[in-house]
């Protein structure tokens, strides 16, 4: 066959059409005074806190065991909060309707399964537990005490995922036929930190963002098998390995997800969704500046996508619950929901350590093991 038979044409220009409108801002609560606690107040908690701030939230109390970490959030974001080193006495009072606990998983759920039994609605910091039954057995209590557990997968918030999971909902593209998510950046600024001390670092504190994504990609979906592979590379710093990569078999498509963690050099970030009406691509130099396309019969459409993932995605977890909590029904957010995003995880680590392929749902381990 001639070379020029084989030529795909790539000059074709694709038409531009009118990208959908669909609601993919962070929903807004009718009630934005209901009283907030904050426990943890580290690096992360800023990022909550100002979203909290330029909402008009109501952040009653900030509390750490290092008082000072405490008074310096409570300083630049909210005055007139009440400081505080021993959660229990935040659970006392009245004025907390919601507790955002932004601490460690270690420590978390002693702190959660607290707050659940004072009535309060929570909101946990991502990854959500170290081991499934764990995670039941919260979201459980969080239904016999009548209150709202959800999880800060923040990610889902994110302008272009949120975007995306809006479209794939609405039928934009058909039927997935296939999930790509690769991600090259440079996450070496763990290095010496507690997060280096996770062999699963990559997989599990920061993938947990991507294995949530396919989840709500395809939310009915159960995939056949899960299979990762992690290594180190040449030049990194990290105890960790930072390249990882991890297949997913569903009974009749294929995802993966890709990650390099020491990229020095040319960060990219790409979500690729393909169906069967057509496609949907973001891609960017990092996580917060990312454009997205939408293909199909039409030709292209390119929205014009409001916020970033660093404001978006912590203002829609908190706004999410709260309107949840107003209209008496489940956070799209909530523990039970997120456990299928754990699945992933927890068999990807599972089968980076035994280098075969595992069935989802079956492994119940620690991040640790």
């Amino acid at each position: 066959m001639a070379d020029e038979e084989l030529k795909i044409d790539s000059t074709q220009t694709l038409k531009n059409f009118q990208a959908p409108q669909l609601d993919y801002l962070p929903p807004v609560p009718n009630n934005t005074r209901a009283g907030i606690g904050l426990i943890g107040c580290g690096g992360i908690a800023s990022y909550h806190l100002e979203a909290y701030r330029d909402a008009g939230f109501n952040v009653v109390a900030l509390c750490d065991v290092d008082k000072a970490k405490a008074i310096e959030r409570r300083d630049t974001y909210y005055p007139g909060a009440e400081v505080m080193t021993d959660y229990r006495d935040m659970l006392n009072v009245n004025d907390i309707e919601i507790v955002d606990a932004a601490v460690h998983p270690e420590i978390r759920v002693s702190i959660i399964e607290d707050a659940l039994n004072a009535k309060k609605h929570v909101l946990s910091q991502k990854p959500f537990v170290l081991d499934l039954e764990t995670g039941k057995r919260l979201s459980d209590l969080a239904g016999r005490n009548a209150v709202k557990l959800a999880v800060n997968q923040n990610g889902r918030w994110a302008p272009h995922f949120s975007y995306i999971r809006r479209a794939i909902a609405a039928g934009e593209i058909g039927e997935i036929t296939g999930v790509h998510m690769d991600i090259h950046w440079d996450h070496s600024w763990t290095a010496g930190t507690p997060f280096d001390e996770i062999p699963h670092l990559v997989l599990y504190d920061f993938g947990i963002h991507w294995f949530d994504m396919l989840h709500c990609f395809l939310p009915d979906a159960k995939a056949d098998s899960v299979y990762a592979s992690v290594k180190s590379v040449p030049g990194q710093i990290n105890k960790a390995p930072m390249s990882a990569q991890v297949n997913i078999a569903f009974p009749n498509l294929q995802a993966s997800l890709i990650f390099d963690a020491a990229t020095r050099f040319g960060a990219m970030d790409r979500t690729y969704v393909t169906g069967t009406l057509g496609t949907l691509v973001s891609e960017g130099p990092d996580l917060s500046h990312q454009t997205v396309r939408l293909f199909s019969d039409g030709g292209v459409a390119t929205p014009d996508l409001k916020g970033e993932w660093f404001k978006s995605g912590f203002l829609g977890t908190m706004s999410e619950l709260m309107c949840a909590i107003e209209e008496n029904r489940e956070p799209n957010h909530s523990g039970r929901n997120n456990l299928r995003s754990l699945e992933y995880c927890f068999s990807a680590m599972a089968s980076a350590n035994e280098g075969v392929p595992k069935p989802l749902g079956e492994t119940v381990m620690k991040p640790k093991d």
